[in-house]
């Protein structure tokens, strides 16, 4: 999805397949029981069905004409929900992994990826339910959405929108970097990048943490088998 934001202007609409296809990925990869019991296979089986239902919610989204923007309001309570649920299960893997190896830093990192995309979408999304939660500072041309023809096209699908520079904040937003060409305007999506920073930051420290460990606790044991 990033290779495709990276695309001439008028190609990088190919990333809303990636972003139709990334709740089913979730589904796929972290809709498997971890613990036993009642209580966990429920809990497994509610997880699948907000992935299953976040995907038919953005599939209506990326297809319903800008004019009635407001089907974005389910979707974004939706994608938070499913991403933070989806970091919660992601580290519980992490945490069961005895060893640190190749798949197990690519899934670190894949979570953090997710959460800079899924912020993307949130602000894309709030954007477009409600214009003008964002604003370009004077560094930046042009609008923070970007579209095929010269205006907005009020019958034009919700796939048509250039969503690139909110993604390019959200990875912004989330890694404290702050360049100021983009900025939040009203209190929601104030409010909203204080949350995706303050989750980007908790995310890096809990993984750091487990990785740290389980080197630490590998030395201990070849101490002890020597």
């Amino acid at each position: 999805m990033i290779t495709c934001l990276m695309l001439p202007h008028g190609l990088r609409q190919l990333a809303a397949i990636g972003y139709l296809s990334l709740p089913l990925v979730l589904l796929s990869t972290l809709g498997n029981f971890i613990d036993q019991g009642r209580w966990p296979q429920l809990r497994t089986h509610i997880y699948r069905l907000l992935a299953f239902t976040t995907w038919v919610a953005s599939l209506v989204w990326y297809l319903t004409p800008l004019s009635q923007q407001g089907t974005g309001v389910a979707l974004l309570a939706l994608w938070a929900l499913l991403v933070l649920w989806s970091c919660e299960r992601l580290i519980r893997n992490l945490a069961m992994e005895r060893c640190i190896n190749r798949e197990v830093l690519l899934g670190a990192l894949a979570g953090y990826l997710l959460l800079g995309l899924a912020a993307g979408l949130l602000f894309s999304g709030l954007e477009t339910v409600a214009p003008g939660s964002f604003a370009a500072g004077r560094s930046l041309e042009g609008p923070v959405l970007r579209w095929q023809g010269a205006t907005p096209d009020p019958a034009s699908p919700v796939w048509t929108v250039d969503f690139v520079e909110l993604n390019y904040f959200a990875f912004v937003t989330l890694t404290t970097t702050g360049y100021g060409d983009i900025h939040p305007v009203t209190p929601q999506t104030q409010m909203l990048c204080v949350l995706v920073a303050i989750t980007g930051t908790v995310y890096l420290a809990m993984v750091m943490g487990l990785l740290i460990s389980r080197y630490t606790a590998r030395d201990v044991e070849d101490d002890l088998e020597n």
